[in-house]
């Protein structure tokens, strides 16, 4: 139910983000949103409260969401499964969700406090009253930087996932890369500041935030020698999705050490706000989370649906999206360098740009082509696609142990893990369903599931699954109702919102005498 609960809210906000459009209020302060330009006096109307009451509501989906990846993770693993045995993508996921936890309340707060300025005349932004602008950047960036780890470290897993079964062996360094994996998303927190190098702030404080910039690259380094080291000791197969990891290694690369420039404070303070990191940021946002996430929906597709994916289709895609992303983003670092400011539209001939704006062009329409060529491979697939098999990469993990799709209930047995690679090193998973003799877990008597121990997945219970419910949905609709009358100032209608959550949520735990509650 808190997985519908966040999938309803992150609707809801979005909805609520988008109808901004239709009255033509849409957030017109950049997504930096920086005070003072975001208070009342600069910005009048609902564009800015749109903007802060959206970004609020969605802020519970995203919570509601990690807390339940958190608590799916550490407490219902399959039996067997310790810690040292979970996939990396898994310790991807769990980072992300605990950085989103951590990092939420920052942005949270700013917002808040910006609504209280804006709508009740506080002066937490306001200097002319006690108020501090570059209190809204700090808390801002202390949830904007680590938002750039949460995106990649799933990125990360779903390429450590991938190299191993196309090198026909298990990477190299798993608690190496688990560890970094870890460290990335706590070092994420301590280097908020190279984003305001230009702000003004003391020399000796920006100096130790410089320091744990170049520190960060420790753990990303870590991660790609494990995967080049991979690559040399396996026997590679050029599939699909392992171009589009190979690809997002060479972007990875390229980004990174563009990123760690803007760790040297005279550097930054040179280029900010300039098309150089405009090219930085895509390198890692594109290039490092995109390409990923094409790499595991080529891997996982055939899994998910029982079709494959045309590997012609697919690599033709492969290589028009690569050569038209660097077409798009590598001559920015070169405009940036010459001094084109950002989010320019248009410029005087002569500036020594022409040439390079012009490549950008080409390649962002080759960007477009390759990814539309993906979603007709995926449409082709879906109509008269080859049948998947159960396990068409030859995966190690659990998820290849059963059918292509899988039924609802995923395994007619839950399997006992004994291995980091059970597919490979169980024989009975790589062949059907594990028997009761050799370690599963029928669970017969109904929707349940196994609550497991944190460090050694041992089973410690049997648990019924939530059963259907309508609370979700309408604890939503009245959260819904009560942003919509703060937005409006109309406050009656807010108080409503307020009362018909609290009824929601008392029928959402009232005891029913059901065998699952919540």
């Amino acid at each position: 139910r808190l997985n519908a609960f966040g999938y309803w809210i992150f609707l809801a906000a979005g909805l609520f983000m988008y109808s901004s459009f239709l009255v033509g209020k849409a957030p017109n302060n950049g997504w930096f949103n920086n005070a003072p330009l975001a208070n009342s006096q600069f910005t009048p109307g609902l564009n800015i409260d749109f903007y802060a009451l959206g970004l609020i509501f969605l802020g519970i989906s995203t919570t509601a969401g990690a807390i339940n990846f958190i608590v799916t993770i550490l407490k219902m693993r399959a039996p067997g499964m310790s810690i040292n045995r979970m996939p990396i993508f898994v310790w991807g996921e769990l980072a992300f969700a605990f950085s989103i936890v951590f990092a939420q309340p920052a942005l949270t707060a700013a917002l808040v406090m910006l609504e209280l300025d804006r709508k009740f005349g506080f002066a937490f932004f306001d200097p002319s009253k006690g108020g501090d602008v570059i209190l809204w950047q700090h808390l801002f960036w202390i949830f904007g930087h680590p938002w750039v780890y949460i995106l990649i470290l799933p990125a990360f897993g779903i390429v450590s996932m991938i190299i191993p079964t196309f090198c026909g062996r298990p990477i190299i360094g798993y608690t190496w890369v688990v560890v970094a994996e870890m460290a990335t998303a706590v070092i994420g927190f301590g280097v908020w500041v190279h984003h305001m190098f230009a702000t003004g702030l003391p020399q000796v404080a920006m100096s130790f935030i410089s320091a744990a910039s170049f520190m960060v690259t420790l753990p990303s380094g870590t991660q790609t020698f494990a995967w080049l080291a991979t690559l040399v000791a396996g026997k590679i197969k050029l599939k699909t999705p392992m171009l589009f990891s190979l690809g997002f290694i060479v972007l990875f690369v390229v980004g990174g050490l563009s990123g760690v420039m803007f760790a040297s404070i005279p550097f930054d303070q040179q280029t900010t706000d300039t098309y150089f990191v405009v090219a930085h940021f895509h390198y890692i946002i594109v290039g490092g989370v995109i390409f990923p996430l094409f790499a595991g929906l080529y891997y996982w597709l055939p899994k998910m649906t029982g079709k494959m994916l045309d590997e012609r289709w697919g690599k033709t895609s492969f290589w028009v999206m690569f050569v038209g992303f660097n077409l798009v983003f590598f001559p920015m670092h070169i405009t940036g360098l010459l001094g084109q400011p950002r989010r320019t539209y248009t410029y005087l001939p002569g500036l020594g740009w022409d040439i390079w704006n012009a490549i950008e062009t080409v390649g962002a329409f080759m960007l477009a082509f390759g990814i539309l060529l993906t979603f007709v491979n995926w449409f082709r697939s879906a109509r008269r696609g080859e049948a998947a098999p159960d396990n068409p990469w030859g995966g190690d993990t659990l998820e290849w142990a059963t059918t292509s799709p899988p039924p609802h209930y995923n395994f007619e047995m839950v399997p006992t893990v004994r291995s980091l690679h059970p597919v490979w090193d169980q024989d009975e998973l790589s062949h059907g369903r594990q028997s009761p003799e050799r370690g599963g877990h029928p669970l017969a008597d109904g929707h349940e599931t196994f609550a497991s121990s944190m460090l050694d997945g041992r089973p410690q219970a049997v648990m019924e699954m939530p059963h259907e419910s309508p609370w979700p949905v309408l604890l939503t609709l009245a959260l819904t109702v009560m942003f919509y009358g703060v937005l409006l100032d109309a406050y009656a209608l807010a108080a409503a919102g307020v009362a018909a959550s609290g009824a929601a949520m008392m029928g959402w735990f009232w005891p029913k005498g059901e065998t699952q509650e919540t």
